[in-house]
């Protein structure tokens, strides 16, 4: 990712609503969720919703897919990912020491299973 593209994502996650609209989202993957339900659990009007949906769609942290009326969001994934390597990215200094706490506070409270335990 640019840097251009990683201060526009931070800038868009900089606005409350839009946090917690993303956070909604990465918890509702993968299925995603349509803008409206996304308006009715963050009880916010559409109009407003409609516009914090935008912002998040044009920093690349969101996607959308129409079905019939409604349209569908989804958080993307990789993009999050390329923002948070992108700052962890030269978190070490070549001393992995350092950011072993931060980087065990990124473990997921749900690893994936193993492909043996599938």
């Amino acid at each position: 990712m640019e840097i251009e593209s990683i201060i526009l994502a931070l800038a868009a996650l900089a606005q409350g609503t839009r946090l917690e609209v993303f956070r909604l989202l990465v918890a509702a993957e993968p299925e995603g969720l349509p803008a409206g339900e996304v308006a009715r659990r963050l009880a916010v009007p559409h109009n407003t919703m409609s516009s914090h949906l935008s912002i998040l769609s044009r920093a690349g942290l969101v996607r959308s897919e129409r079905f019939s009326r409604s349209i569908v969001y989804r958080a993307d994934l990789a993009a999050l990912r390329s923002v948070l390597a992108f700052l962890l990215k030269d978190c070490c200094g070549g001393r992995p020491e350092i950011c072993a706490p931060l980087l065990a506070e990124l473990n997921p409270c749900c690893p994936p299973k193993a492909m043996s335990d599938v």
